[in-house]
């Protein structure tokens, strides 16, 4: 009995660090699919560039890539898979003057797209909170670099670079982002539970577990 009680304290009193149920990735496997992850989105971010000379920026669909990774992995594989591929393509195509706005701007995208989603809960099938997901950290990636290229480029030229990564980069992105989710998420998460223990548990399972480690 001695022995019982002293591991139901063990259990209790470990408690492995998060944001709001999500694990910080510091096992192989989270930083395993942080490399995974940042390497496709540099891929996805270099295959289609479109140059802007007037901002000497360009057009991608890198975002895609930065959405899916957070609706899928939650907030912090999100961001950090979203700022570090995206600012390895900066520096790879030879933009590198937006390369450190790139890591916070889609650093943060990731992030709140995670957050935003919360796959840990809703992962079963496509709903609203993917929707003002994508909206919110589209807009972040949008005003992000407004307010950057206003900064090195003046507001006009900024406006013109606005209208672009609203109507082309956030508009395309957003709808490939959804529909890889609708086909894909719930299989990828439900096929793989050995890796997703790593990133975060499935809310359902995380409150039958407790439910049974209160009656045990």
């Amino acid at each position: 009995m001695q022995e019982e009680s002293k591991i139901k304290k063990i259990k209790k009193s470990y408690k492995p660090k998060n944001l709001i149920g999500y694990l910080i990735p510091n096992n192989v496997i989270s930083i395993s699919i942080i490399g995974i992850f940042a390497a496709l989105i540099c891929i996805l971010t270099m295959i289609i560039s479109i140059p802007i000379p007037a901002t000497q920026g360009f057009i991608n669909i890198g975002d895609a890539g930065v959405m899916f990774t957070g609706l899928i992995f939650g907030p912090f594989i999100g961001g950090l898979s979203g700022g570090i591929g995206s600012a390895l393509a900066d520096i790879f195509l030879g933009y590198t003057i937006y390369a450190p706005a790139t890591l916070i701007i889609k650093g943060l995208e990731g992030l709140i797209i995670g957050i935003i989603a919360n796959p840990r809960k809703n992962y079963t099938k496509l709903n609203y909170r993917d929707i003002l997901a994508i909206i919110i950290g589209g807009l972040i990636m949008v005003f992000g670099y407004f307010i950057y290229e206003i900064i090195l480029w003046g507001f006009a030229i900024a406006l013109f670079e606005v209208i672009l990564n609203g109507i082309i980069q956030f508009g395309l992105a957003g709808v490939i982002s959804l529909i890889l989710v609708l086909v894909a998420r719930k299989n990828i998460i439900q096929n793989f539970p050995q890796v997703f223990d790593k990133i975060f548990k499935i809310e359902e399972l995380e409150e039958i577990e407790n439910r049974n480690f209160k009656e045990g």
